[in-house]
């Protein structure tokens, strides 16, 4: 009985980078990087302004079923389609979400760690990875102020947080003995358990509680101040209510760097209502976390040191190429208490070696680490610090700025980096200042020119700048409003000849009303 030969295509393993194809690799690599670095250079505005629909073509004009095309003619297709049409964080016009540049050396250690494509759930699968992602969980803990904490690096802040609440969880539903509560007592307890949070906390909070089986109710708004930080006495009365009603507080979440403002809760008042009530407190840094290494700014962080666990993105204030995150707590058992074990991984008699998977929510998990690692012995902290400093004093710059401004009104202030205000010049009501923000942010992103973000602050829509180039200078976000202004002006001079009564065309066509109170049809049928 003969066999027919496989489809060579299907199991060729030319396209598979080993040690028979390491020039492939390297000729590829270099062709790939020497076409982004052109197109680097050459970047004039955000994004190319393509419509939807035209991308939409674009993308399902591609048929993933056909022969392959091989390796130089894909990444030239693909460099056409993705490349030519993606948003590009560094240019000095893009200010909308959380994204920064990123460092070159992450950059470099980002192609490092794909090549060699380590998993660090296990020790025998990744070795001297897994104790330098420990060195730089141990040295990010230092800097918390966190002696003898542990952690571990994660895909972003929604698992960093939903990472610290399931920690608290478990701590929660933890019987007098030491043990984990199970069956009825559980479920009752479970069903009770409470989360204290602003409503100027990251969405994850909510949704961590939803995957962790809480409570519709369980997440419990806590008020703030005027300007969006958490109230430490509204704190103090939803503990005591929480209490009254026979609830227990899972857990407060405070903010260190709101999405929206950029502020941060007062750490130091909320902590000393945790240790009063013995109660998890869980400080999202996410945003703020890169204050841990500024020189003039590290102050906004005190009391940090008594939070529980925390959450720091290194992707957003650290300049590292996303992913790269952690969960970072106090007490190593918090961790302890979600590990889990499989006889072919991690088995419980071999918890002496390093299995990162026994403090993760992930199995297999690329070393993000790295890129971070190179960073620091790059520039080192003071250097990244610095970093950080330059979008902050830009933001505090362009405030000034926008002080004396008689058409773009600040509408909160910030302590990161973080500009959020209103075009609303004299003669304009609050309702068409409403109405030209998402107008003015949708034309702006549609041209490719400039990308700003949108928010709502005490019900009223509002445009955002988030800074986070340290190489944009004042005289650029000066562009950058500038065109927020011409969107405006536009925009009303639009809805101006919109309104009307008599425009010229209307002597000429035969289906408009002449007067606003005129019915709509031709003038003989009237």
């Amino acid at each position: 009985m003969s066999l027919t030969p496989p489809d060579v295509t299907l199991t060729s393993t030319d396209a598979l980078l080993n040690s028979g194809t390491a020039g492939v690799y390297a000729r590829t690599v270099h062709r790939v990087v020497d076409d982004v670095a052109a197109r680097l250079a050459a970047v004039d505005q955000p994004w190319s302004g393509a419509s939807r629909t035209e991308l939409a073509e674009l993308v399902d004009g591609v048929d993933l079923d056909s022969s392959g095309v091989g390796t130089e003619d894909a990444l030239r297709e693909t460099a056409a389609l993705y490349a030519t049409h993606a948003v590009w964080f560094h240019d000095p016009a893009y200010a909308a979400h959380l994204n920064c540049p990123v460092a070159v050396p992450a950059v470099g250690a980002e192609a490092m760690l794909a090549a060699i494509n380590t998993s660090v759930d296990t020790y025998d699968q990744s070795t001297v990875a897994t104790l330098m992602e420990r060195r730089l969980v141990a040295w990010a803990n230092r800097r918390i102020g966190f002696a003898g904490g542990d952690g571990v690096f994660t895909s972003g802040g929604t698992q960093s947080n939903l990472h610290a609440l399931l920690a608290a969880r478990e701590r929660a539903l933890t019987g007098p003995d030491g043990n984990r509560l199970t069956g009825i007592a559980r479920h009752g307890l479970q069903g009770r358990l409470r989360v204290l949070a602003t409503a100027a906390g990251h969405f994850s909070v909510a949704k961590s509680a939803m995957i962790l089986g809480l409570a519709d109710d369980a997440v419990v708004t806590v008020a703030t101040d005027a300007s969006g930080r958490m109230d430490p006495d509204a704190l103090a009365g939803a503990l005591a209510t929480t209490e009254r009603v026979g609830d227990v507080v899972m857990a407060v979440v405070a903010t260190a760097g709101t999405t929206d403002r950029g502020t941060i809760d007062p750490l130091g008042p909320v902590a000393d209502l945790c240790d009063a009530t013995d109660t998890w407190l869980h400080v999202d840094a996410a945003y703020g976390g890169g204050l841990l290494v500024s020189r003039t700014r590290r102050h906004l962080l005190d009391g940090i040191e008594r939070a529980r666990s925390v959450t720091v993105d290194f992707h957003k204030t650290f300049f590292q190429p996303v992913s790269a995150s952690a969960v970072l707590v106090r007490e190593p058992e918090d961790l302890a208490r979600t590990a889990w074990h499989a006889d072919y991984l991690n088995p419980v008699e071999d918890s002496a070696e390093v299995n990162q998977v026994d403090r993760s929510l992930q199995t297999t998990r690329r070393f993000d680490a790295l890129k971070l690692w190179t960073t620091l012995r790059a520039i080192g902290p003071d250097g990244i610090g610095a970093m950080v400093d330059a979008v902050c004093d830009l933001a505090a710059a362009v405030h000034a700025d926008l002080a004396r401004d008689p058409e773009l009104h600040v509408v909160s202030g910030t302590d990161l980096s973080t500009v959020i205000f209103r075009y609303q010049p004299d003669g304009v009501t609050d309702e068409q200042a409403d109405a030209l923000v998402a107008r003015v942010r949708r034309v702006l992103f549609d041209s490719g020119r400039a990308s700003v973000a949108k928010t709502v602050i005490d019900g009223r829509p509002c445009l955002k700048l988030t800074l986070l180039n340290p190489a944009v200078t004042l005289a650029d976000v000066r562009r950058v409003l500038s065109l927020v202004r011409d969107a405006a002006h536009g925009l009303l001079a639009g809805q101006a000849l919109a309104d009307e009564h008599e425009p010229p065309c209307r002597d000429v066509h035969p289906h408009l009303a002449r007067h606003a109170g005129d019915a709509v049809g031709p003038k003989e049928a009237r």
